[in-house]
């Protein structure tokens, strides 16, 4: 634990733990100490770790890949359906507002 000015104090957050010394004078943080987390990995697990997140963007830049491709074939579905049911409607004129006087 460090040493306090009499202008300090320490803030403890009760969500994650975390201890904040703030300065009463300077009306502002000083320092900021994060708890030490249980669930920190290992040294020797780091390889696996780093293989499974490469595989995991991996697989989601073959997901965009894949998404892209497919994105044409959606676009031109769509826009066909769209002027098909263009022109099953009645082609009326549109009404403006100096019109309605």
């Amino acid at each position: 634990m460090t040493t306090l000015l009499s202008s300090e104090f320490e803030i403890v957050c009760p969500c994650c733990g975390a201890v904040q010394t703030v300065d009463a004078r300077l009306k502002r943080v000083v320092t900021h100490r994060e708890p030490e987390h249980e669930d920190k990995p290992e040294l020797d697990q780091a390889q696996r770790i780093l293989a499974e997140e490469a595989a995991r963007r991996e697989a989601l830049f073959r997901q965009s890949v894949t998404d892209e491709r497919t994105r044409g074939d959606v676009l031109s579905k769509r826009f066909d359906e769209a002027l098909e049911r263009a022109r099953h409607e009645p082609v009326t004129r549109p009404e403006r507002d100096f019109d309605l006087d």
